[in-house]
């Protein structure tokens, strides 16, 4: 299962396009409000998660989706479960990913060191000890992080490429009629 985490402010293209190409890919993926199961985006769209943060232990989570946008980013760092909730997915083999401004909730608890890693210009002193990147998507070992919104789909097909394999994901990239990444 791959988890969403939903915080208020978070950015909505980046939550909905991974959770949308994981689906499509035939990956379970719930999103995971951590306020209540209504979640206001950073341009006023509500979403309605799948389930609350408090109803979960994440024993069965085989990786993390964290969506920047502001103040939804900063809202998941404060987030007391969070180090716990990354600690465990990441200690099981799980894989850990974080787009635009949330990289920082990565960075900041040691995931990004001595890994290659980006993330939404003038948040790069949060990436502790990474090796910092211009591409605009970065996976590293277990660790995916990507720019900004511009690349949310291509952060989308890189994770479910990570759990489902190259030819189900060029299956989805081909429906959705999604250019060779980079192209």
């Amino acid at each position: 299962m791959v988890y969403v985490l939903l915080a208020d402010g978070f950015e909505e293209i980046e939550a909905l396009a991974p959770v949308d190409f994981l689906r499509r890919a035939e990956i379970p993926v719930t999103t995971v409000s951590l306020t209540g199961k209504i979640v206001c985006g950073a341009h006023g769209i509500s979403v309605t998660a799948d389930a609350d943060l408090k109803d979960l232990d994440f024993s069965d989570a085989d990786g993390i989706v964290l969506p920047g946008g502001m103040p939804g980013a900063t809202h998941l760092d404060q987030c007391p479960q969070m180090t716990e909730i990354l600690s465990s997915v990441y200690n099981r083999g799980g894989i850990l990913s974080a787009i635009c401004a949330a990289p920082l909730v990565l960075g900041k608890r040691g995931y990004l060191q001595n890994k290659e890693a980006t993330c939404y210009p003038g948040f790069e002193e949060n990436l502790i000890g990474a090796r910092l990147s211009s591409r605009p998507v970065v996976c590293d070992g277990r660790i995916i992080t990507a720019k900004s919104a511009a690349y949310a789909w291509e952060f989308a097909s890189s994770i479910a490429e990570a759990f489902a394999g190259k030819d189900r994901c060029q299956s989805v990239r081909s429906a959705l009629f999604l250019p060779p990444f980079g192209g």
